[in-house]
């Protein structure tokens, strides 16, 4: 009875100082306290009978070694402190890039909102080539946003807001754009093909070098939009308002795609094109 009695107690007392000790580790101002303190005692202990014999040189080695302690805080520790902070950047990168990833399928307004905010963070970290295929982004607020050279083939952006924004280079092949407003975006040198644009807004936008085969323009706003050297085969401009666009040098127009337009009043073509089309509909470049 007495061994059970004691062992009893050795185990509650074990239990005690386990929980005593974690409760201490687990406030880290406490523990470095505590560990600062018990290596002073342990190095003064160890240094004591120094101080009484030879304080001045021992001083002077202090002093070394606090010139040394300078040095290591000033180079090796920003070292480590610039390693930590780019491994951070990088983690935030990635996980900008994976929540990207995570609700590419989704067609939702929460989903679409998520993934601008992780656009734009990843835009504060000088970052524009992203994947974005076969997201949903209709109706979100993506102007003077940088996405050069991202791959956004088969994006729903219709209705979406992309003023100024920066799309040079990038992969729009069956992009979405319906009723989106694109005024005085940059596209050049885009990949568009099959792109829908139907009554978007394109006032000024700059296609130039763009490849816009069999991409859709109907009822669509190009006023002032600079087209020069893009590929235009089959693109469809039915209705379009094409007031001071700029053709010049465009590949694969015809004018059979032109006499669909709604105006192509002080349009800019090449001279041959320029004179067919006052013979054929020179009521579209009549004011």
């Amino acid at each position: 009875m007495k061994v059970f009695t004691k062992q009893f107690s050795w185990k509650k007392f074990k239990a005690d100082f386990v929980d005593q000790a974690n409760t201490i580790v687990e406030q880290p101002l406490l523990t470095s306290l505590i560990v600062l303190v018990s290596v002073t005692l342990v190095v003064g202990g160890l240094s004591f009978k120094y101080y009484l014999n030879d304080f001045e040189k021992f001083w002077e080695q202090i002093l070394v070694e606090a010139h040394g302690m300078i040095f290591d805080i000033a180079i090796i520790g920003m070292l480590l402190f610039w390693l930590n902070q780019n491994g951070e950047i990088r983690q935030r990168i990635r996980t900008y890039k994976d929540e990207i990833d995570d609700f590419r399928l989704l067609e939702s307004d929460e989903a679409a909102f998520r993934m601008v905010g992780n656009i734009k963070r990843l835009n504060r970290h000088k970052i524009h080539e992203i994947n974005l295929v076969n997201c949903y982004l209709a109706r979100t607020h993506l102007s003077y946003i940088n996405l050069k050279g991202s791959n956004m083939n088969s994006v729903n952006l219709s209705n979406a807001s992309l003023l100024e924004t920066n799309l040079e280079n990038t992969r729009l092949n069956q992009t979405n754009f319906e009723n989106a407003n694109l005024n005085q975006a940059n596209l050049k040198g885009a990949y568009a093909s099959g792109a829908n644009f139907k009554d978007a807004f394109l006032i000024k936008t700059q296609f130039e070098n763009a490849f816009l085969i069999k991409a859709n323009f109907t009822n669509s706003y190009l006023m002032e939009a600079n087209l020069q050297n893009c590929y235009l085969m089959g693109a469809d401009f039915e209705n379009a308002s094409l007031y001071k666009a700029d053709f010049r040098g465009a590949k694969g127009l015809t004018i059979e795609q032109l006499t669909k337009a709604k105006t192509l009043y002080l349009a800019k073509f090449d001279d041959d094109l320029q004179e067919q089309i006052k013979q054929i509909a020179p009521e579209l470049v009549e004011a």
